[in-house]
């Protein structure tokens, strides 16, 4: 399986996936950090993958999202943005009917 493939199969088999630096519980970066205490504040439901343990990941996903940095939050398969995009929608309260919508929250 080459990487998109494999991408493209993560984002079809999670409804809501974050690919940020670390985990959840130990996020290595301030704006994965952002977006992953953005998520909590919905008790949002939703897997991730650490992009520094999947370099070819890391290295292939921009490209496909046409998003150049991490975090990189995906509803149903469709890229949502990064961290300040993550942070100003919960805020906003736009974020949680996704959510909702995609099973999620």
């Amino acid at each position: 399986m080459s990487t998109e493939q494999k991408i493209r199969t993560q984002l079809a088999e999670n409804p809501v996936l974050l690919y940020m630096k670390g985990t959840p519980s130990d996020p290595k970066c301030g704006f994965s950090r952002n977006a992953v205490e953005a998520l909590k504040t919905l008790e949002a439901d939703y897997a991730y993958v650490n992009v520094l343990e999947a370099p070819f990941i890391r290295e292939k996903l921009p490209s496909i999202s046409n998003w150049p940095t991490y975090p990189q939050l995906f509803i149903k398969g469709e890229l949502v943005g990064g961290s300040d995009v993550v942070v100003a929608m919960v805020e906003d309260g736009s974020l949680k009917p996704m959510l909702d919508a995609a099973g999620g929250a």
